[in-house]
């Protein structure tokens, strides 16, 4: 992988801000906290938006396949509401407890 992980997010959330009117930003999990690069891992994200529905993940999944496919990355993308995220109980707690939050211009918030 050539670039960062944090700089494949800030690509991603401004291809998000551009298109989606409704994103609220990305959270990382899994494997890539420790910001080294993992050959065979995917980079699992959670990005939040206002609506989530089938249109929209039309809309996503064209935009993640051109950032892998430019960036030779893999990435395993969670899109979802607050209130969807908050109900996939087992995702939200593990995101909640060791997740980093990007905010829709791709910067990391503290906790």
């Amino acid at each position: 992988m050539t670039k960062t992980v944090d700089e494949v997010i800030m690509i991603l959330a401004k291809s998000f801000r551009k298109r989606f009117e409704d994103f609220k930003g990305i959270y990382l999990f899994g494997t890539f906290l420790d910001g080294k690069p993992h050959d065979g891992e995917d980079i699992e994200l959670v990005a939040l938006f206002d609506i989530e529905d089938q249109s929209k993940r039309e809309e996503i999944w064209p935009i993640i396949g051109k950032i892998e496919t430019d960036l030779d990355v893999c990435i395993d993308l969670y899109p979802y509401t607050e209130q969807q995220f908050k109900q996939d109980k087992e995702l939200y707690e593990e995101v909640m407890e060791t997740g980093i939050f990007y905010n829709i211009t791709g910067l990391k918030e503290t906790k």
